[in-house]
């Protein structure tokens, strides 16, 4: 039997419902490479497999859970177990028009959707299953963005695609989750990707600034942005003015 442990944050999906959701969501065809973010105890994983993609390469940080879904799916050829850190690790070094997919554990789910933007050049697909309310914020239905949700829908289409409450999980969590897809845009700008993502940390430190106190007047002026607005009251594309001017005025 395997137990969670509470340091990898891991809750494990039991709802057959929800994973066979999940799986349709990723659009498996037989030329695909997955990769499976936390496989945990093999659930969604065997979801994948009965899809049949060319490859499936599971990445599971927890070492005692690989030689259990080693033995597991031992009748797999296509399967490949890689004891690794998803929010580190180079997605691109596994090929290229990769389709991601996770049930990401709580504690470092924004830090892999980041990672995920960061390797946007090999991804062709993501669904991935977060607390709801940090899938609400990645896909802007928040009230109040966050400076990742705007990194990432600079980048990707995202959509929020279910709910899903705690009774679906082993053990259960204290929070809703909730599944988003993300599909990259064919016509996302070119942007030197660490500097985007500094510029956008500092723009949202200390949210209840106006801008004016943030940047200079001509950024803003250029930008076509109203100085006395918040961070919380800019739309993405605000955001990209913004960067822009900022980029050309220095």
């Amino acid at each position: 039997m395997v137990v969670p442990k509470k340091r990898f944050g891991q809750h494990f999906l039991k709802s057959k419902g929800v994973v066979e959701r999940i799986a349709d969501a990723l659009e498996i065809t037989p030329e695909d490479t997955v990769i499976e973010i936390g496989p945990g105890t093999g659930v969604l994983t065997e979801e994948l497999l009965k899809r049949e993609p060319k490859k499936l390469i599971a990445l599971e940080l927890d070492r005692e859970l690989i030689p259990f879904l080693e033995e597991k799916f031992k009748g797999y050829p296509q399967l490949e177990v890689v004891n690794t850190d998803a929010s580190k690790v180079d997605f691109c070094k596994f090929g290229k028009n990769l389709k991601l997919v996770g049930n990401l554990p709580y504690n470092v789910g924004s830090l892999i959707v980041l990672n995920t933007v960061l390797s946007k050049d090999c991804v062709d697909r993501v669904v991935y299953m977060l607390q709801k309310e940090v899938a609400e914020r990645l896909t802007l239905r928040h009230r109040k963005p966050s400076w990742l949700g705007i990194f990432l829908n600079t980048f990707f289409d995202t959509e929020y695609l279910m709910s899903v409450p705690p009774r679906f999980f082993d053990p259960p969590p204290k929070v809703v989750s909730a599944v988003i897809r993300m599909t990259p845009k064919g016509d996302a700008p070119d942007y030197d990707l660490s500097d985007y993502k500094r510029f956008l940390e500092k723009l949202f430190s200390d949210r209840r600034k106006m801008l004016r106190k943030k940047l200079p007047q001509e950024v803003l002026e250029r930008a076509n942005v109203d100085p006395t607005k918040r961070v919380e009251e800019l739309n993405l594309e605000d955001f990209k003015r913004l960067y822009e001017a900022w980029k050309s005025s220095i």
